[in-house]
């Protein structure tokens, strides 16, 4: 039947951290306030991100693309009527 999963033996799951993860200096939560009021988390490619050093610049090439945008958007497809 379909969406039935098969009775495989699976082996148990390990929860063990490598031993080159070192989270002894890190601080839990740390930007859980930021997200929670309503910060965007984007991923950008690395070919991309080497164009932008930080979020200050990732903003002002956004924002000089707003104003195309919003034009493209009015505008009709080729072939519609407005």
């Amino acid at each position: 039947m379909k969406g039935r999963t098969t009775d495989k033996a699976t082996e148990p799951a390990v929860h063990e951290i490598r031993a080159e993860y070192d989270f002894r200096g890190g601080t839990r939560g740390k930007h859980a306030a930021q997200i929670a009021a309503g910060a965007n988390v984007v991923v950008i490619d690395p070919d991309v991100a080497k164009f932008f050093p930080d979020s200050e610049s990732v903003n002002e090439a956004l924002r000089a693309l707003l104003p195309i945008i919003s034009r493209r958007r009015r505008r009709p497809a080729h072939g519609e009527n407005a």
